[in-house]
């Protein structure tokens, strides 16, 4: 019989130690065999929920229950910049039995050039039988086809490489392919999708759908959800906490059950606010009778128990504190013809090439990293080639100049509103989000308090009005960023990985507002669910051509260019 391997949450609170509390009663199932996705706006406690399930913190409230052995993959991974290898990338991995051997035979080794008495070999050869028993020797065959598979390379001359050396999906991938092969027949991946290409997105889903592993991950990739997770659970930001609630279905029938059930919490609840009413009615009643009437006395103590017991008893399950993100771009007419190329090539990236964008056009940028898709951005974002004074960007962000040939023209009232993908605004730093929208700047006017609360509230962000725009959250900085543009008249929006930092809530939310935006549209993007709301896409190859297509090509490589 196979092993089984599944987690049970039940009942967890836990308090931050300032005694705010961020999970409270979550609640649910990762059954035997499923592939189960953590979804929930950023800051709910995704991560947090993770390190309890992996034994890492203990929770105020709650217990996990779980069978099988459990691999994990924390999300460091493909953000190591020590001066660890791919070996100790590798062990992270490992078994806690063969984790602790590879730590001793690395001791050991070390204590053997400090000091090679006998002692230091007894040590050292106890330590390599150890190793052994661990099934040390069996797991570095695995290792073997893992490097071969992620890197290209044998283990024996890839484990001394600095794990830094590689990119964050290569270690990503490493560290997914280890697992995958590995004994453990739970694994936890916190955001395993994150630095993967497209190509190595499919590879993820494909894995996760071949796999008899009981898996438990977080994503925000909502084509990875779709196409991989079988089973969705939710932490929900409530007043005292985020509590769970489970969509036992893919994503493709998610945002239908979320709408589904938030009508019915409000059936649910005007329901209980009518109750509420005629009890309170019963118990006025009998209060004012019994000030008259003795026999009265016993009904209006019943009545008062009744209202008691109902309060106690409280009401249903409450609403969600919905992520209420109301991004409203709004644009303007501008010429039908909205960006024109005439044998445009970017010095030393790309090829010429030419191409028409019109008024209303939403086109997808897309192709490798480090193809130039950025700098046709920037390009635009300068006002393209000579640009008119009309032609100004709507922003203080810094952009670099592009090096070009050829030309791309902007046509009249085309005013470019640039989203940045690394956020770098130092126009905006040591600036409170009110301060920065009270003083407005030549491109946009100052807003009164009440008005900059507003539009805040109107993209999430009322609660972090006071904060400097520095100490947001990413997703938080994409929205403010989103917020400036919206105010300062944009007609032609460049944006670069928009939805790299959003939570999926923000990701529909700036859907939404892309779609009811007048105006022209360019993104680059590697999200493959954001790319299904473009016309057309323009795709820069791995041959260094510039070409246009109608669905989105993903498996574009990198650029061939002596190096």
């Amino acid at each position: 019989m196979e092993p089984v391997a599944h987690i049970d949450v039940s009942g967890i609170d836990y308090f931050l130690s300032d005694g705010t509390q961020l999970l409270n009663g979550v609640t649910f199932k990762v059954p035997d065999g499923t592939k189960t996705a953590l979804i929930g706006p950023n800051g709910t406690g995704k991560t947090t929920l993770f390190r309890i399930i992996a034994g890492d913190l203990v929770p105020d409230e709650g217990v996990v229950g779980r069978s099988g052995t459990m691999g994990i993959m924390r999300q460091f991974v493909g953000q190591v910049r020590d001066d660890s290898t791919v070996r100790d990338l590798l062990v992270s991995a490992a078994p806690p039995a063969l984790a602790a051997a590879a730590r001793e035979v690395d001791e050991a080794e070390l204590a053997m050039l400090e000091d090679d008495d006998e002692p230091t070999q007894m040590r050292y050869a106890q330590a390599i039988v150890d190793w052994g028993d661990a099934g040390g020797y069996d797991v570095e065959t695995v290792w073997d086809e893992v490097c071969m598979a992620a890197l290209g390379l044998p283990f024996d001359r890839a484990q001394h490489r600095p794990a830094s050396s590689l990119s964050g999906g290569e270690q990503k991938r490493l560290v997914l392919e280890a697992l995958f092969a590995g004994p453990d027949d739970l694994l936890l991946l916190d955001e395993p999708d994150n630095y993967l290409d497209v190509p190595g997105k499919r590879w993820l889903e494909d894995k996760l759908n071949e796999s008899r592993k009981t898996v438990f991950f977080i994503s925000h990739d909502r084509e990875l959800l779709n196409n991989a997770a079988g089973r969705i659970v939710t932490l929900e930001p409530g007043i005292s906490g985020a509590g769970a609630w489970i969509h036992g279905g893919g994503f493709g029938s998610y945002v239908e059950a979320r709408a589904d059930r938030n009508a019915r919490f409000e059936e649910l609840r005007k329901r209980w606010d009518e109750e509420h009413a005629k009890l309170k009615e019963l118990v006025n009643m009998y209060k004012n009778k019994a000030a008259f009437r003795s026999d009265m006395a016993n009904r209006y103590h019943a009545a008062q128990t009744r209202l008691a017991k109902f309060l106690e008893a409280g009401p249903p399950e409450a609403l969600p504190v919905e992520q209420n993100v109301q991004m409203r771009l709004k644009g303007g007419r501008t010429a039908k013809r909205a960006i024109v190329a005439e044998r445009l090539e970017l010095t030393g990236l790309m090829k010429p090439f030419s191409t028409e964008v019109w008024f209303g056009d939403r086109v997808g940028v897309l192709g490798s990293n480090g193809s130039g898709k950025s700098h046709f951005l920037r390009l635009l974002a300068t006002g393209g080639t000579d640009p008119e004074r009309e032609h100004v960007p709507v922003s203080d962000v810094e952009i670099a100049e592009v090096p070009h040939e050829g030309t791309v023209k902007l046509g009249a009232r085309i005013r470019p509103g640039f989203f940045a993908q690394t956020h770098v605004r130092p126009d905006l730093l040591g600036k409170t989000l009110l301060e920065i929208l009270h003083r407005g700047d030549e491109h946009r006017s100052g807003l009164g308090r009440e008005a900059a609360a507003g539009a805040l509230d109107g993209y999430g962000l009322a609660g972090q009005s006071e904060q400097k725009y520095e100490s947001l959250s990413g997703g938080q900085q994409a929205r403010f960023q989103i917020l400036l543009l919206q105010l300062s008249g944009a007609t032609l929006l460049l944006l670069d990985e928009p939805t790299d930092n959003l939570d999926l809530h923000s990701a529909e939310a700036l859907e939404r507002a892309i779609d009811h935006f007048e105006g022209t549209v360019l993104a680059v993007t590697h999200d493959r669910w954001f790319a299904r709301t473009f016309d057309r896409f323009l795709v820069f190859g791995s041959d260094g051509k510039v070409y246009e297509s109608a669905e989105p090509v993903w498996d574009e490589k990198r650029v061939e260019r002596a190096r």
